[in-house]
């Protein structure tokens, strides 16, 4: 971030009032000891009025303050603040703020959209900009004592997943440090940030979400965090919806190469092999070309609830584990969300069987859903909707694991590299981020899936012989060879970029129609 932390302004030091100089305890510059950063600029101010000296939070005087501020800013004189005006009124006031950031602060506070700030969208955008730079305070001060040193930095960083040295966190520190104390206070954390829209840490969060955007039709991935804006503005759910809706469009999309591979899993070998074009045209010739979709419907179904459930168990047992900060380390977050992973798989597993057995069925096997599972239930008692069950849990671990830390790593590295502006990756960075970590997720625990999945179709055939997850290993390994363990391994790769990048786009349209605005 190109800051200038020392050249604010003593006008925007004095814009918002300084009762706010201690954001634990509401307390006023005079009785938390900080300086009174009005009253002393007050000389430097011109035709300024006094400052309310923390008495009179939001007062007349502020406002004035305001309106002197905004007249400066308003270039042009025509009532209104737009890209080209901020630029040149902050320039005199010795900020520095690159056009993309200029831009992100019109459009945070362009209500009526006419490409400018009024004075009412003026302050309404600086008063809202200051709450959202006090939760960002709160949750960098792990102390509690009203100031931020680079230990706290480092160690809310490495929370998400961003690991810099202590020297990097001495040069963010610097950059907002006016007293050279090397820690910072309310005042300077909000005179620095003020004019600024981007609130680095929650940004993160913000910007790089994945399991909430991502589908790739297994739902194992460690649930994304959300910011404390986003929990209490009711914004999640609204993600959740966005992504719930993204997976179905996505997982219709790709439902031809997803059967594909479950026939290849259960019916492929040596002595049967089958290609991608010869399964196609195999599906094609024995139900048309709607056969290619069969066990979509059911696939589409069980999003909602199993994101759901996954969401809350991930919730509850984040308090369990006791953390009383807004993010997780990437440890507890892998077991959490494994543990949450492993909830939301036990309660909808039987749907999981149903839609194996859906798509591997004949031309006028079964009717639906509904009649599916009552042969099911029939025939094969209840026992049979948790075939597979064992190397499901089993597979939850290598993929979860392996999809956090890589896209960990790769996050990790993209902030330190390129973060300088914006923790904003643009789309390609994201879906590179996604698609790899998905692909190396899904290269380590596919054994376990293909084992899941030909115990679920075990009971579809009365000839085949009823084994156990050690004993399908076994027979695998003996008679196919390890290669037989990754039957189908080629359309299941084949569906990930196409389903990372629609999920993706539905995604981003969804959200507009939805109204997030955590952008």
């Amino acid at each position: 971030m190109q800051h200038q932390g020392s050249l604010v302004s003593p006008l925007l030091s004095g814009v918002l009032c300084q009762c706010s100089s201690d954001p634990g305890t509401g307390l006023g510059a005079a009785a938390t000891g900080a300086p009174e950063t009005c009253r002393d600029h007050a000389t430097n101010c011109g035709d300024l009025p006094q400052p309310c000296g923390g008495t009179l939070c939001g007062g007349p005087d502020q406002e004035q303050r305001l309106k002197v501020l905004f007249q400066i800013l308003d270039v042009n004189k025509d009532g209104g603040i737009c890209v080209q005006d901020l630029s040149i009124g902050l320039r005199k006031l010795g900020v520095h703020r690159t056009e993309n950031e200029l831009r992100k602060i019109v459009k945070a506070g362009d209500k009526d959209l006419d490409g400018q700030l009024d004075f009412e969208e003026f302050v309404h955008y600086l008063r809202d900009h200051e709450k959202k730079l006090r939760v960002v305070f709160k949750s960098l001060d792990k102390k509690n004592d009203g100031h931020i040193d680079s230990q706290e930095i480092v160690q809310s960083l490495r929370d998400l997943g961003v690991h810099i040295s202590e020297e990097q966190a001495d040069k963010i520190l610097k950059s907002m440090d006016k007293n050279g104390t090397m820690t910072i206070d309310w005042n300077e954390w909000r005179d620095y940030h003020l004019l600024h829209p981007a609130d680095n840490i929650p940004e993160i969060i913000l910007y790089w979400k994945h399991s909430t955007i991502f589908d790739v039709g297994e739902s194992m991935m460690v649930p994304d965090e959300f910011t404390a804006e986003e929990r209490n503005t009711g914004m999640l759910w609204r993600h959740l919806v966005a992504g719930g809706g993204a997976g179905a469009v996505s997982r219709t999309c790709t439902a031809p190469l997803d059967r594909l591979k479950v026939l290849m899993q259960v019916h492929a070998s040596r002595s049967n092999t089958m290609c991608i074009t010869g399964g196609f045209l195999q599906m094609i010739r024995e139900g048309g070309i709607r056969s290619l979709w069969r066990g979509n419907g059911i696939n589409v179904i069980k999003i909602a609830p199993e994101s759901a459930i996954k969401f809350v168990a991930y919730e509850q047992i984040k308090r369990l584990i006791g953390s009383n900060q807004e993010t997780l380390g990437i440890m507890e977050r892998l077991v959490a969300g494994s543990l949450a992973g492993a909830i939301a798989q036990s309660s909808i597993y039987p749907m999981e069987v149903l839609k194996t057995r859906l798509a591997l069925r004949k031309t006028g096997q079964y009717s639906g859903i509904r009649d599916c599972a009552k042969h099911v239930f029939q025939k094969e008692g209840l026992a049979a909707f948790y075939k597979g069950y064992i190397p499901n849990m089993l597979g939850i671990i290598p993929y979860a694991g392996i999809d956090l830390a890589v896209y960990e790593t790769l996050k990790n590295a993209w902030l330190q590299r390129y973060a300088t502006d914006s923790a904003d990756p643009g789309v390609f960075v994201l879906l590179a981020c996604g698609t790899t970590s998905s692909t190396c997720g899904q290269l380590a625990s596919y054994p376990l899936a293909l084992v899941r999945t030909r115990m679920q179709a075990q009971a579809s055939s009365s000839s085949g012989p009823q084994m156990s997850m050690t004993g399908l290993f076994k027979h695998i390994v003996r008679t196919e060879g390890v290669m037989g363990l990754y039957r189908g391994l080629a359309p299941n790769f084949m569906k990930v970029i196409p389903a990372v990048s629609i999920s993706y786009v539905v995604y981003e349209n969804l959200k507009v129609t939805l109204g997030v605005q955590s952008r």
